[in-house]
């Protein structure tokens, strides 16, 4: 029996299951991707710290957003507490049919109205990416990828990465 997430958002409590496979290695898979350029400088800019799971507890709500990030000059030390009460620059959520609707009509306002300046969605059954800004207390779609397309894409847009590789399992090394 697997574990469960509990998320509380606008005083009602969600309880989800623990991510399917394809959605944890989506969500490996993007960290991969982003904390050798960003969090640890390597062949990037560096300036960030990226995490994968962080309990966020924002106006009230606790929410859990797959993967998030803060620029390192918001957030130089990591905080003592089990959970983060400084809003992210930028959020992921993999998005899965049973997560769906709490993630994108629960959570996603609540992070704009808390300050969160970036959102990704992805979306593993569909191979597509969606970039969203933050404009006041709303979400302006940027962009959208799909597919094995070539992605560029803020606040990560110093350096490219293959879209594909997040979705393929690829061969085991020889």
């Amino acid at each position: 029996m697997g574990n469960l997430d509990g998320e509380v958002v606008d005083g009602e409590m969600f309880v989800s299951p623990r991510p399917a496979p394809r959605h944890a290695r989506v969500a490996v898979m993007l960290v991969g991707e982003l904390v050798g350029p960003f969090d640890r400088g390597k062949d990037g800019p560096g300036g960030w710290v990226i995490l994968f799971e962080p309990e966020l507890h924002l106006g009230g709500d606790a929410l859990i957003p797959d993967i998030a990030g803060w620029r390192r000059e918001r957030l130089p030390r990591l905080p003592e507490e089990d959970a983060f009460t400084l809003a992210p620059d930028w959020i992921c959520e993999v998005v899965s049919p049973s997560t769906s609707r709490l993630d994108l009509v629960k959570k996603l306002p609540r992070y704009a109205r808390n300050g969160v300046q970036h959102a990704w969605i992805v979306r593993p059954i569909g191979t597509t990416l969606q970039v969203y800004r933050r404009a006041e207390t709303l979400w302006t779609l940027v962009t959208s990828f799909g597919g094995d397309d070539k992605v560029r894409a803020e606040p990560f847009d110093a350096i490219e990465f293959d879209l594909g590789a997040l979705w393929d399992l690829g061969s085991p090394p020889a």
